[in-house]
């Protein structure tokens, strides 16, 4: 199947205090329909004891045009294209009821063996399951180009320690809870008076159970950052808010 399409109802843990959809309750739509193709194709959570091969995300980049409000049903296709031998990307686009274009969507993938740790080949059969569609690019760019870090001082503006909740199936922080950290990280009149309709997460390094992450925010030319470290100064990621 080249393109999934699927409808979902925004639900109460989607929506604000505006009772308009979020943007995690947006990325978690998104992280869904992708995990069902992956599933469908042979190579999703339900086959990775068989497979023994698990995807990690590297990047996602989305554009909201418009919120729809709780009880709404939006129809969300994704689809996925341009591999090369360690990285595949996919797309999403997200329609209002009445049909209307509200947000789109890209993201970057490798695929990693769970026996090893480590990145392993896309092959063509992998590819053949999925039916790459690369023609079909919402951004009009083949690769999402890499997070430059901002200017940081030494003094996190917020820490936390990632918690037994936070773990998904690759035994690391889920990749919503980053986007809950940075929004912590955030100062309050940026918090309160802007709506972020550009967001990137670009992801660096797992956060696993018990790690400690120390969060710094910048703020470049309107752009609001947060960078996400560990203790010994590595790069967990990096999240890009823009109105």
């Amino acid at each position: 199947m080249a393109v999934l399409e699927k409808k979902y109802l925004v639900s109460v843990k989607d929506v604000g205090t505006s009772s308009l959809i979020t943007n995690k309750g947006i990325f978690r739509l998104l992280e869904d329909i992708a995990c069902v193709h992956s599933d469908m194709a042979g190579y999703g959570i339900n086959q990775i004891s068989k497979t023994r091969l698990s995807w990690i995300l590297l990047h996602w980049k989305v554009h909201v045009f418009k919120r729809v409000s709780y009880n709404s049903t939006v129809t969300i296709r994704t689809w996925g294209r341009n591999s090369s031998k360690c990285v595949t990307y996919r797309d999403f686009d997200m329609y209002d009821e009445d049909g209307n274009l509200i947000c789109i969507a890209s993201s970057k993938w490798t695929l990693v063996n769970i026996d090893t740790g480590k990145i392993t080949r896309i092959t063509p059969e992998i590819i053949e399951a999925y039916d790459f569609e690369d023609d079909k690019n919402v951004f009009g760019e083949v690769d999402i180009p890499k997070l430059k870090e901002p200017d940081i001082g030494n003094n996190p503006d917020y820490t936390f320690i990632v918690q037994r909740r936070d773990i998904d199936v690759n035994n690391h922080m889920n990749n919503l809870f980053y986007i809950d950290y940075a929004i912590e990280t955030l100062p309050k009149e940026v918090y309160e008076n802007l709506t972020f309709n550009k967001i990137e997460v670009m992801y660096k390094n797992g956060s696993k159970l018990g790690t400690t992450v120390n969060c710094f925010y910048s703020e470049e030319d309107g752009k609001h950052f947060v960078v996400m470290k560990g203790s010994e100064n590595e790069l967990h990621a990096i999240v890009k808010f823009e109105e």
